[in-house]
């Protein structure tokens, strides 16, 4: 997987042991593992979000996903400057993002944190999860089965998705 980040113009400094993707590629949690782990870690905390195989009920085929990928990595990367504001001890970032048709429980993303400690490793990944669903220009089309057997569509940005009391969406 390409390493976008380092070849953009970002109005944030992007530390060299982050990786930001946004990809058609299929995701791999082992790679993102991989980049985020280092000797200094007493945890890395990885959060996949995958294809489920219904929306609010209704029946769903597949998603497929678009992004302005430039504002998007920028996006990814303000999130981690604002992560290591937050949590300084946090030495590593992983967030990648894929675009294109996706099938039932494929990953749509991944977002890896390293951090010498869990409880900062917690809240930094859930920080990035939820800034990101909120901020990155990335929108999803939902294709569902209707109850008569057809099929229908629908566009949604992923930052407008509501969230319920467990911060789903």
């Amino acid at each position: 997987m390409v390493n976008l980040g380092s070849s953009l113009s970002l109005a944030t400094k992007t530390n060299p042991n982050d990786s930001f993707s946004i990809t058609i590629a299929p995701l791999s949690l082992a790679e993102a593992y991989k980049l985020a782990d280092d000797s200094a870690n007493g945890a890395v905390v990885v959060m996949s979000g995958t294809v489920r195989n219904q929306t609010e009920g209704k029946a769903v085929e597949y998603l497929e996903y678009q992004a302005y990928q430039p504002m998007a990595i920028a996006v990814f990367s303000s999130i981690a400057a604002e992560i290591r504001q937050q949590w300084q001890d946090v030495n590593r970032i992983v967030i990648y993002h894929r675009v294109g048709k996706l099938k039932i429980g494929e990953i749509s993303v991944i977002v890896a944190v390293g951090c010498p400690h869990r409880s900062e490793a917690f809240a930094a990944c859930k920080y990035a999860i939820d800034t990101l669903k909120h901020n990155a220009p990335i929108w999803k089309k939902e294709f569902f089965i209707e109850d008569d057997g057809t099929s229908s569509s629908t566009w949604v940005s992923i930052g407008a998705c509501e969230q319920d009391d467990n911060n789903n969406c």
